[in-house]
């Protein structure tokens, strides 16, 4: 079965954010609707044919540590190692890194069905990507030919090392240190690390030649001491097998698996807790010490990882965007096929009808829609910020849409992991007892998506981002460029979905109400209720997008009525939620702040 929609997809792609247009630029020249729709073609048939074939063994036969490495499932080998050869590793690369340098737009939507089929899967290669286009912005030409190429090739696989036991995700908190240990003739300043890191996804595996680990650690002052806060934080390439002068593989580095932790969900990814430095197994060039590479300058550290941050981030919207897709897919077959009860002015001795008949059915599967669609068009519209980005005309273009993807980026990953899961959770209830067993795939797709609210920044942390660092931080122009965006739409509807148009704009009003009074609160009150900013400042912007969808279907006969019914659907039963939070927000609620220890 289709877990995404093809005609829903190709509609978001083509007809709404106009991919083809994409082709006028000179970086995508090269390519057609004929090639984008032939990567999309190749990525549904391998996450139909190899990656959903084994979605429950690998919920069931977790990556196991054996001795010094981790085994994972075969078949996950395999599909990997056919994504490779089909070169979708490489898709969104630059063609002088043997890239096929396709937009991310259509990458994103590429990911976004092998995610569908198999996300634990999956997670290798969007990681691994993310690792080495990180390489390939702030690498030198030798680190990018030795450490991110094999990357891009699909041969080694890559992941970020942040947090810390005793640090989560309090990155100024760090202790793994980093001594200078002189210089690497390819690969430059050469140091040795010591210290842990937890929550590795990919941590260590058996289905790459070789692994790169990008590592957030500090060097040591002056004064032989790790700086306090952030500084002295910088990031290093620790790759797990050294790099040989002959361009093959050498001795392995001083980085150990200390313990697997066995999560809820994504179960097939291996998560790992690693020591760096030990010196019990590994020695290399004869010494204690994990050799890492230092990937741009001293105290560079996270803000050149934010580059690899802020893709996961999107790349987890996109995640839950899937399973939320797949969730909804599940839901509504099982709606039409399942038969339970009549209706109510039906005779009693008539047959059941199928239970997609029954309004409050009707109500979860109209909920999962809106939810699910919603969430993969605000990760694609972030996508296509991306390529605009990428191709802007004029550094004052390039610099206003890095704005407004800055603003999005946080939204793109959390609205899409909060209801996303929604939508998931209604999917089993729609399944009734059959829901929560295994039998079932609702019950693994929700277990799936409930890590997305964690992964890359807990739901609070990109609150605060929302508001501490993009709008309170900020001078203001990316929340006027999502209103000149948002203004476009409302004046291209003209006199259609006028109900709709008129809400929104009331939204939008209470949005920058809301904004006037958390600037004048302050950064320690405004604070308070961020994440419920969050969520209504979502719901607000994916409430845009759903218009923005019913406008541009206006000429689409197949999609037309889908995406109108839909759209309003949202603004009846979604949007005055937002308005509720706001109005929340405003009141300067301090209950959870003030709310004292004892009585908790």
């Amino acid at each position: 079965m289709p877990f995404i929609d093809r005609a829903t997809l190709d509609f978001l792609l083509y007809d709404w954010l106009i991919a083809d247009a994409l082709t006028r630029q000179a970086r995508f020249a090269e390519h057609s609707r004929e090639t984008f729709d032939a990567v999309l073609d190749l990525s549904a048939r391998l996450g139909d044919e190899h990656f959903a074939p084994h979605y429950k063994r690998s919920d069931r036969v977790e990556p196991r540590l054996d001795g010094e490495a981790v085994r994972v499932l075969p078949e996950i080998k395999a599909a990997l190692d056919i994504y490779a050869k089909a070169g979708l590793f490489a898709a969104s690369f630059d063609q002088t890194l043997g890239g096929a340098q396709i937009p991310i737009l259509i990458h994103t939507a590429s990911t976004a069905m092998t995610m569908a089929a198999n996300i634990a899967t999956a997670a290798y290669p969007m990681l691994t990507v993310a690792n080495a286009r990180l390489l390939a912005t702030f690498g030198t030409p030798a680190q990018i030919e030795i450490l991110a190429r094999p990357q891009i090739e699909g041969r080694w696989f890559g992941t970020m090392c942040l947090s810390e036991p005793q640090a989560g995700s309090s990155l100024g908190d760090i202790t793994t240190r980093a001594i200078a240990d002189g210089e690497d003739i390819a690969l430059g300043p050469r140091y040795r690390l010591f210290g842990n890191k937890m929550w590795i996804s990919g941590g260590d595996q058996d289905a790459s030649e070789n692994i790169v680990h990008l590592v957030l650690a500090k060097v040591l002052g002056e004064d032989g001491r790790l700086g306090a806060g952030l500084a002295g934080i910088s990031l290093f390439a620790v790759p797990k097998l050294l790099p040989a002068a002959d361009g093959g593989l050498g001795e392995a580095n001083d980085v150990v698996v200390a313990g697997l932790n066995h999560k809820m969900g994504y179960r097939g990814t291996a998560n790992c807790l690693l020591a760096f430095g030990e010196g019990t197994r590994h020695r290399p060039a004869g010494a204690a010490g994990a050799i890492g590479f230092r990937i741009g300058e001293v105290g560079q550290g996270l803000a050149i990882m934010f580059r690899m941050m802020n893709e996961a981030r999107i790349a987890v919207g996109v995640g839950a965007a899937a399973l939320a897709c797949r969730g909804y897919r599940h839901a509504l077959d099982y709606a039409r096929e399942r038969t339970q009860g009549r209706p109510v002015n039906a005779r009693k001795d008539s047959a059941p009808t199928p239970i997609i008949v029954h309004p409050d059915v009707r109500r979860m599967l109209l909920t999962q829609k809106v939810y699910a669609e919603g969430a993969l068009a605000l990760v694609l519209y972030c996508a296509r910020l991306v390529d605009e980005e990428a191709v802007a005309a004029s550094d004052a273009e390039r610099d206003a849409t890095g704005q407004l993807l800055g603003l999005l980026t946080p939204v793109g990953k959390s609205w899409p992991a909060e209801f996303g899961l929604a939508a998931n959770d209604l999917a089993i209830q729609i399944h009734g007892g059959y829901g929560y067993t295994r039998d079932f795939d609702v019950e693994q797709v929700y277990r799936d998506n409930r890590l997305n609210p964690i992964h890359e920044g807990t739901y609070g942390i990109q609150a605060i981002d929302l508001v501490g660092r993009k709008i309170l931080r900020s001078n203001g122009d990316a929340l006027a460029l999502l209103g000149e965006r948002i203004d476009a739409t409302l004046v291209a509807c003209g006199d259609e979905l006028s109900d709709e148009c008129a809400a929104l704009r009331a939204a939008w009003a209470e949005v920058e109400e809301t904004v006037a009074m958390l600037r004048a609160a302050g950064a320690e009150k405004a604070l308070h209720n961020a994440s419920a900013f969050l969520s209504a400042f979502g719901h607000v912007v994916v409430a845009w997008l759903w218009l923005d969808q019913a406008r541009a279907s206006a000429d689409k006969v197949t999609m037309r009525e889908t995406r109108r019914h839909a759209c309003r659907y949202f603004f009846a039963t979604e949007l005055p939620k937002a308005r509720q939070q706001f109005a929340f927000v405003r009141s300067g609620n301090d209950m959870a702040a003030s709310f004292p220890d004892a009585c908790l």
